[in-house]
């Protein structure tokens, strides 16, 4: 990463991704502006695996004091730091919105920030799918090809998230998904190719044919994610995204424990 513009465009997306403590970059006039991502998409991938790896990066220290599954709480309570429960709330946000019966209803539950029976649920199950997916990786391969794998799974599944606002148009003209922009279909492309090469980190899990399935399974859970967005609300949300990298992120760790 050599290119001062991928440096700058990185720490923007983190910016919108994460709660990270980003200095102001040089000649920025609004540091905590929304991104555009007609151009910013090609760094997604990066913006996950920065996230996957901090996150890994408290697991290691954390295995060695205590049980895989003491280890894996405490890392997945670190990235939910990080990204300030970004993700997380889009997943019970969206699972709260299968209550509504009409669109307008739907979009208007994932636009209320309390949280329903739905969306407790869906945050109950996947923060405990992560754990326990987490635990037995370390318990398969150790902390150190885990952290790998949380960094690649960070990346995959962040790019597959941007499926949506690729193929789908803005569900409400006054959400972030409007805001933020249509990836252009070069920065999209990029992204995707960074993502497929950052993958390979989850090779020491799961070796070449895991690796390869889990990159399956993001492209299946992504595309299923687009045609339900656009059934059930006409296209995309912030929220839609967030549950897509949350189901995808588990997914993909779920499959590449098999191969552990």
């Amino acid at each position: 990463m050599t290119d001062p513009k991928l440096w700058r465009d990185t720490v923007q997306a983190l910016r919108f991704f994460s709660r990270l403590p980003l200095p102001p970059l040089p000649g920025e006039t609004d540091p905590h502006g929304l991104p555009d991502f007609a151009d910013l998409a090609r760094v997604v991938p990066l913006v996950g695996l920065v996230l996957g790896g901090l996150a890994g990066l408290v697991l290691l220290p954390a295995s060695l004091l205590w049980p895989p599954m003491i280890a894996a709480l405490l890392c997945v309570g670190a990235g939910i730091v990080m990204t300030g429960a970004f993700h997380e709330d889009g997943l019970a946000d969206t699972a709260d919105s299968f209550g509504g019966m009409t669109v307008e209803r739907r979009l208007e539950i994932m636009k209320d920030s309390r949280i329903g029976t739905f969306g407790a649920a869906a945050l109950i199950i996947g923060l405990m799918l992560k754990a326990t997916t987490i635990a037995g990786l370390v318990a398969a391969a150790g902390a150190g090809r885990t952290a790998l794998a949380l960094a690649a799974a960070g990346a995959v599944s962040r790019m597959a998230a941007m499926a949506l606002a690729v193929y789908l148009p803005a569900a409400r003209p006054d959400g972030a998904a409007y805001a933020t922009g249509t990836p252009s279909p070069a920065a999209w492309q990029a992204g995707c190719v960074t993502a497929l090469a950052l993958s390979c980190l989850a090779w020491p899990v799961a070796g070449f044919f895991g690796t390869l399935l889990g990159l399956g399974v993001v492209a299946v859970v992504a595309a299923g994610a687009v045609q339900l967005a656009r059934r059930h609300v006409g296209g995309q949300t912030g929220d839609l995204a967030g549950a897509t990298q949350q189901c995808t992120e588990i997914a993909v760790l779920l499959v590449w424990l098999i191969f552990a």
